[in-house]
């Protein structure tokens, strides 16, 4: 019954040795799966840049369960990163405003944005971005209200939380 996914990340033998092990917490999933209590059934659509819609069933019927609209969430640090990167190949730099954080915000534009993205650095940003989009999957270390992720061979994206919203502190 499981994936083919599942089956080329866990052999067969890994799952017996699993099951093996944890003969309670088997028993104990077995009885919930067998439908004791309340059961969700959901399902997650990932499309994108690691865009993702939750489902939900109701009623035999599949339903939205999150907003498809959100493009610009910046709810934690990955999906500020996506969002800030939907943002650029948009060309949204009114958007990635909303990526900078508060102390550098007085000293930046949309114009100002836009130089920096299109002008005299254009190819060596293209490349960051590149980088960034390939790694947004990476691992990201969450400290308080900051974070940041390692990404390409030498880079290091840094977040901050400001007023409940993740930005991009630093991209190198």
């Amino acid at each position: 019954m499981m994936s083919s996914t599942f089956r080329a990340r866990v052999s067969r033998d890994e799952f017996v040795s699993m099951m093996r092990d944890n003969p309670r917490e088997v028993g104990e999933t077995s009885d919930r799966l067998r439908g004791r209590g309340d059961v969700e059934v959901s399902a997650e659509l990932r499309y994108g840049l690691g865009d993702s819609i939750r489902l939900v069933q109701e009623g035999g019927q599949w339903k939205l369960a999150s907003n498809p609209l959100a493009f610009y969430d910046q709810s934690s640090p990955r999906a500020a990163l996506r969002s800030f990167l939907r943002a650029f190949r948009l060309g949204r730099y009114d958007v990635m405003l909303r990526f900078v954080p508060d102390r550098y915000r007085a000293r930046m534009d949309v114009a100002k944005m836009k130089a920096q993205f299109e002008g005299p650095s254009k190819e060596p940003m293209d490349a960051l971005i590149d980088a960034l989009e390939a790694s947004v999957d990476d691992a990201i270390v969450e400290r308080g209200n900051e974070a940041r992720m390692i990404y390409g061979e030498r880079f290091e994206v840094k977040f901050v939380r400001e007023e409940g919203l993740w930005k991009l502190k630093d991209l190198d």
